[in-house]
């Protein structure tokens, strides 16, 4: 009886080891598909006036791509991010991106807090996307 209770126990962990592998081999490819769907969409960025500083790949179950992108302040006043939302109504990522510029600003001049530095699009791609935007220099912690 010990040895079939054992056996079973074996088995579900193979089973349990096989499944994981085929969800990594999953999340990857979902993964791959997401980040090359990025790489497209960078020049448009740099066409409103970003300019890519660095880009990295971090390699895991989930892999990602990580990027950061800085233009002046003076390239982004609200009428014009409002144009450039209006033009990206078609790309779920760019009108993401240029969104969360829009919320950062408008947060930033609620503060009424002067621009300093320039502005700094942190993104990290992966099956659950990450934006930061920072206005200024970011802290030490964050520089790369």
């Amino acid at each position: 009886m010990f040895q079939t209770i054992w056996q079973a126990i074996q088995q579900a962990a193979q089973e349990l080891v096989e499944l994981g592998n085929q969800m990594s081999s999953g999340t990857r490819e979902k993964s791959q598909s997401l980040i090359e769907e990025w790489l497209d969409i960078f020049p448009r960025l740099e066409g409103y006036g970003f300019e890519v500083h660095n880009l990295a790949m971090s390699v895991s179950i989930n892999p990602a791509l990580e990027a950061e992108l800085r233009a002046p302040h003076d390239l982004f006043p609200p009428e014009r991010l409002e144009t450039f939302i209006a033009e990206a109504k078609n790309s779920t990522a760019i009108s993401l991106v240029l969104s969360t510029v829009k919320s950062t600003y408008g947060l930033y001049r609620k503060a009424k807090l002067p621009l300093r530095g320039e502005l700094i699009v942190q993104l990290r791609i992966r099956l659950s996307p990450e934006i930061k935007v920072i206005i200024g220099s970011p802290s030490f912690s964050e520089r790369g």
